[in-house]
């Protein structure tokens, strides 16, 4: 398994706007955490102007279909995001 990290870069209406969209958005996060496809998931703070979230997967495509799917993505909300491969070296279950 490999990790992955998606990063959300958000728009100034971010907090305004994202109450509309979190049950949904929480949903589907609590579903990928459930598979174990997602590890670690949040927004960052002071400013709140990015996400981050960390996927443990076989390869990237799970982290996209998440920002595909993602009604933050769908709805404006996120400005841009990426999928980059996190190449984990020290934690609790990292195998080489």
């Amino acid at each position: 398994m490999n990790y992955y990290i998606l990063n959300y870069i958000l728009e100034k209406n971010y907090l305004e706007e994202r109450g509309k969209y979190r049950t949904e958005h929480l949903n589907l996060a609590k579903e990928a955490a459930q598979t174990g496809t997602v590890v670690l998931a949040g927004a960052l703070d002071n400013p709140a102007d990015e996400a981050v979230l960390i996927f443990r997967a076989e390869n990237e495509e799970a982290a996209k279909t998440f920002a595909e799917s993602d009604p933050y993505v769908k709805n404006g909300l996120v400005k841009e995001w990426s999928v980059r491969k996190w190449n984990v070296v020290i934690g609790n279950d990292v195998a080489n």
